[in-house]
């Protein structure tokens, strides 16, 4: 009787391993702190970056907002995940971020709470874009590295800060993203 309840607890917990939650289930706060997830992107291609005000590459909030203006209206979407573990270049508050990228960048895409994309405090959503399921595994090596999504919620490229958002690598893919059924 022990190893048939052993064995359907073990089905119980592999069948709920492999029904992994997708990526609009996972649990987020904007940068207002109130509760959201990615539930209202579902259908959009999305680019998932970790951002930070006094990096090097920060200057990528203009690039970025205005790949988001390009192709907002045909589905696409710039999500920016404040991050404060490279350097400590991202101090400030939600408050403090929020007022610096819309006075300084005219940030229109939308902003979330301040996270951690690495270690043992790695949020669920870096987890599933960098973890060992993911297609791109492999830690965030810096602010400004960038995922994009297709419009079916799955994980279609991954970018090194390096890359900007007016490359062609990164446009080509944005519009490949954008094209696909």
């Amino acid at each position: 009787m022990k190893i048939i309840a052993l064995l359907c607890s073990l089905i119980a917990m592999t069948t709920l391993a492999t029904s992994a939650q997708s990526l609009y289930d996972i649990k987020l706060k904007d940068i207002d702190g109130k509760d959201t997830s990615l539930a209202a992107y579902k259908g959009k291609a999305v680019l998932i970056v970790n951002v930070a005000s006094k990096c090097g590459y920060t200057k990528q909030y203009s690039g970025l907002e205005a790949t988001y203006q390009k192709y907002k209206d045909q589905g696409f979407v710039v999500l920016g995940f404040p991050c404060n573990q490279f350097g400590g270049q991202e101090p400030g508050t939600n408050e403090d971020i929020k007022q610096f990228c819309s006075s300084k960048y005219s940030v229109t895409f939308p902003l979330f709470d301040k996270i951690e994309v690495n270690g043992a405090n790695r949020h669920p959503l870096y987890v599933a874009l960098a973890g060992k399921d993911s297609p791109f595994p492999g830690d965030i090596k810096w602010n400004f590295n960038k995922f994009l999504i297709g419009k079916d919620g799955k994980i279609v490229k991954r970018f090194d800060s390096g890359v900007t958002p007016d490359s062609e690598a990164l446009t080509k893919a944005v519009e490949a993203a954008l094209a696909a059924k």
